[in-house]
């Protein structure tokens, strides 16, 4: 726990229940052993919320094989006719060996694939993604993404100077369903 818990601990807490301790001890009056036991389980409560609330809202951390797959544009964070079309026009892969692969689409069918190399960064506990792409490249991949975690996954932005930013999640390409 925290700073000021240890002090909750050390200065309050356990000083409390040594007094109580000793009342009991004296006078042998059963409110006094179910004060201490009530005191001690609303503590252990607090922590066990305190740490229940914490592995729920840890952010996701990436190392550089949780980003090897295949993306597609994330239809849920801005839904509408543009995000269907971009659904519909690009996704990506990347691959074990480092390779990236931009796939321009109609559809199903693959019209132009644009390559390059990823690696990693790790400035904090998250790697952030580096793309290298080979020239010329597509105005999706001028950048490198920007990295969205949160307790339960990720997704990628990147930076495109005709759509703005694009949402990339994980997933595999699959008809829209009018």
């Amino acid at each position: 726990m925290g700073f000021g818990f240890n002090l909750f601990f050390a200065f309050i807490l356990l000083p409390l229940t040594a007094i109580l301790a000793v009342i009991w001890l004296l006078v042998r009056k059963e409110i006094v052993g179910r004060l201490i036991g009530f005191m001690w389980l609303g503590v252990l409560g607090i922590v066990l919320l305190s740490l229940s609330v914490q592995w729920l809202t840890a952010k996701t951390q990436l190392k550089k094989e949780d980003y090897y797959g295949e993306y597609i544009i994330d239809r849920d964070y801005f839904p509408g006719l543009q995000a269907d079309w971009q659904y519909n026009h690009f996704r990506f892969e990347i691959r074990k060996n480092d390779s990236i692969y931009l796939y321009v689409t109609e559809e199903k069918k693959i019209s132009k694939i644009f390559k390059g190399t990823i690696t990693t960064t790790k400035p904090y506990d998250s790697e952030r993604l580096i793309v290298q792409m080979d020239q010329p490249t597509s105005h999706i991949m001028a950048g490198n993404p920007t990295t969205y975690r949160s307790a339960w996954g990720y997704y990628l932005v990147f930076y495109s100077t005709k759509f703005n930013n694009m949402y990339f999640k994980k997933g595999k390409w699959k008809p829209i369903s009018k």
